[in-house]
Order: structure tokens, then C-alpha cells, then sequence
């Protein structure tokens, strides 16, 4: 993939691959790119999906009905249309990350591992392979090209949809090569936009669950194949009152409060910790739920340098969260230490801490245990 003077020629003289889903974010940002003059070539990436559940063998983010109305919307707008075979590595990358997160007593993003080392990994590679200049999703998200060449990773103006915080994980390398065509318009106005260039999945729902659970249910998924992490044990007090049984830590969050089996206690509890070491699940009230500070993992910077020590900012704890008032401490040896302004209910091991200065996203990393 050239990058001499690429973000400065005219449309017309630059190719970008579009990573579509058959879905409405994706074909909209195939429709404005052509609309715009760029040369087009649409890519949709055949993933990993358990064999026989479901739809038989089939990712929902890559079905037949998704495959086939990706194609319709490449051939309305008259582009190429390419489908890959990706199984292998997003099992390995994401699924595996998947149930060896939740064997280990966390909760997994598999969304950002997915855009860590799938999205713009292995098919931002492919898309240089082929000579494009872009790689281009229907993420909301935004980027911005400063003075000296730096890309900022910038919220999509859709504060509801955007979806930086899942992008978290991409640094100069990638932000060069991106674009994100639907991050300056609002859901309804992308859907608006769909029907107007006579889309056919102009009023197609948004999929919202895991791509590889064929039923939605992660426990059942996480019995399959983690079974040796799903052994009952003991739901106990932090005074180690053995109040019920759980059925296997996997299928258990910091914070949760429904599917405990303790309706007859008389109180709200929250699971408060996954004790791995005892098998117990531990609980209590919403007095003793959350912390003040966190320690990330695996820490990317977007602009690849860390943050000054004592840097002010706020912190994204989960996907659907509000970002936090807090202050950032990089460490030598990578990992971030923040300390928030108030106590967070929901901090869970696992999850992205996604630092934000306003609508620019700093990086993240993952909460460590």
C-alpha cells in the first residue's frame, strides 16, 4: 500500500476495500465512498461459527443472508465483491481469547480483540496486499488528520453508536490506512441515506449478540467448550456465609445482580468477585460493590506515545458506560494505573479501560485481575 501523498490525491486516483457485513453501517460506508468517486472493492471475511447449532455451521455476522445481501448492496453500487476465508485465525485471536478469558476468571471484550488482530490485522494486511490505499468500515468513529501527519481516533458524532472505544486498540500504523465514512452522521440519518442510494438493507436490524454464539447463550456456549471451568460451587458472603450454589464462574460478572438463584435471601446482592482459587462465587450488597482505581494491560496508545504521568482524563470501564473523571499513571513496565474521581460500581477484569480526553480517544487497555 503506497502512502506517498495518498491522503491528498482525488478520490478518483485512490482504491479502498470496504470490510462490509451486509449490514446498514457497512453498505452505507461502500454507498458515500462511491458516491465520493473513490475506487471501491468490497471484502466481507467468512468467520468461525460452531458446527451444527443454529443455522448449522454459520457466524451470524457472516450467514448466508449476510452474504447474499452483501452482494446485492456491491451490486447495486456496481463494485467488486470478494468473500475470505478468516475461520481459522478468529478462532485462535477472538474465540479462543474468548473461553480462555472467562477459564481465567474475567470477562473478554471479544470485539476488541477481534478489531485488534481480524479487522485491522488480518484484513487491513489484506487490503495492502491487493494495492488499496484504505481500509474503510462502518464503524461510528471519526479520525483526524493534524499538521504533522498524526491521525487523532475521534468519537463518532453519534455519541448512542460510537464505537472508539471497541477501536481503542489501533495505533498510528493502522489510523493511516482508516476510514470510518459513517462516523459524522447519526444512526437514522445513515439508514436515511441507505434507502435514498435504494439499498436493500435499509431497514435491516442492527445484530447486537456475539457473532459466534449460534443461540445467544454464553453459558451453554462457555459448558461446551470450557467445561472444566464450569464446576458448581459455593455462592458465599464476604464473611464466607455459604449462601447457594453457583453453576461454573464463567458464566458469571462483576456487578451482576439477576440469574444468582438467591431470590429467597430477602436482599439485593451483587456478585462482587470470582473467587477462582476457592471455586466460590462471592457476593454482597451494593455497598460493598466497585473501587476507585484499576490497573490496564495490554495499554495501547493511538497516538503510540503513553500520556505524561498524572495526565487528567476520563475512562471508559465497559462498551455502554459513561466515561469517568479519573487521572492516568503509565508505569514502566506498560501497564496503566487510574485513579478515578468517585467509586466505579461495575470495574470487571477483562473489560476495556478506554481513556478519553473529550472526543479524543486516548487508548486503552484491558482491567486487569
Amino acid at each position: 500500500m503506497s502512502t506517498q501523498s495518498k491522503h491528498t490525491r482525488p478520490p478518483s486516483e485512490t482504491t479502498v476495500v470496504v470490510a462490509m457485513s451486509g449490514g446498514v453501517d457497512s453498505s452505507v460506508a461502500a454507498a458515500l465512498l462511491v458516491e465520493q468517486g473513490y475506487t471501491v472493492i468490497g471484502v466481507m471475511m467468512r468467520l468461525w461459527a460452531e458446527v451444527g447449532r443454529g443455522e448449522g455451521s454459520t457466524n451470524k455476522c457472516c450467514s448466508l443472508e449476510s452474504v447474499n445481501d452483501a452482494r446485492r448492496v456491491a451490486d447495486r453500487l456496481g463494485i467488486p465483491f470478494y468473500l475470505i476465508n478468516v475461520e481459522q485465525v478468529f478462532k485462535e485471536k477472538v474465540v479462543d481469547y474468548f473461553i480462555q478469558g472467562y477459564s481465567a476468571g474475567t470477562t473478554p471484550n471479544p470485539c476488541i480483540a477481534c478489531n485488534r488482530h481480524i479487522r485491522f490485522d488480518y484484513l487491513l494486511n489484506y487490503a495492502r496486499k491487493l494495492g488499496a490505499d484504505f481500509l474503510a468500515t462502518g464503524h461510528y468513529a471519526r479520525t483526524r488528520r493534524r499538521e504533522d501527519g498524526v491521525v487523532e481516533l475521534l468519537k463518532g458524532v453519534d455519541d448512542h453508536k460510537d464505537q472508539s472505544y471497541v477501536l481503542s486498540v489501533m495505533g498510528q500504523d493502522e489510523l493511516r490506512d482508516v476510514l470510518f465514512p459513517v462516523g459524522d452522521y447519526p444512526k437514522a440519518e445513515v439508514r436515511k441515506i441507505a434507502a435514498a442510494h435504494g439499498l436493500p438493507i435499509a431497514s435491516k436490524h442492527d445484530s447486537m449478540d456475539l457473532c459466534f454464539l449460534a443461540d445467544d447463550d454464553h453459558r451453554r456456549f462457555l459448558q461446551d467448550w470450557a467445561a472444566a471451568a464450569m464446576q458448581p460451587g459455593p455462592i458465599v458472603d464476604r464473611r464466607g456465609t455459604v449462601l447457594g450454589q453457583h453453576t461454573g464462574l464463567p458464566g458469571y460478572t462483576i456487578g451482576q445482580r439477576k440469574g444468582l438463584g438467591l431470590s429467597g435471601t430477602g436482599a439485593l446482592v451483587y456478585v462482587l468477585e470470582l473467587d477462582r482459587p476457592n471455586n466460590a462465587l462471592v457476593v454482597g450488597g451494593l455497598d460493598e460493590l466497585g473501587g476507585d482505581r484499576l490497573t490496564a494491560h495490554t495499554v495501547n496508545w493511538t497516538m503510540d506515545a503513553p500520556v505524561p504521568p498524572g495526565t487528567r482524563a476520563e475512562c471508559k470501564i465497559r462498551y455502554r458506560s459513561t466515561a469517568a473523571p479519573c487521572t492516568l499513571f503509565p508505569q514502566a513496565d506498560g501497564t496503566v494505573a487510574v485513579q478515578f474521581d468517585e467509586i466505579l460500581r461495575d470495574i470487571t477484569p477483562g473489560q476495556g479501560a478506554i481513556f478519553y480526553n473529550g472526543d479524543l480517544c486516548l487508548g486503552g487497555g484491558i482491567i486487569a485481575a
